[in-house]
């Protein structure tokens, strides 16, 4: 079974003040080859993908 990884879902999905944007607050912990997989779509998952209601989910429920 292949996981799920829809960023607007996960629990490391927020809200970043400083940027005015939501971003992934476990992105960091991905290398570049990893990132680089991962925006092209080549990454199967992402690992850190923890499905929940995240603030960007929330706030677009309102």
């Amino acid at each position: 079974m292949v996981k799920q990884s829809r960023c607007e879902d996960c629990m490391s999905y927020v809200y970043d003040e400083e940027y005015d944007c939501y971003t992934c607050e476990q992105g960091a912990e991905l290398d570049e080859d990893e990132m680089a997989q991962f925006l092209r779509g080549d990454y199967p998952a992402c690992p850190f993908y923890h499905p929940g209601e995240s603030d960007y989910y929330l706030s677009s429920k309102q």
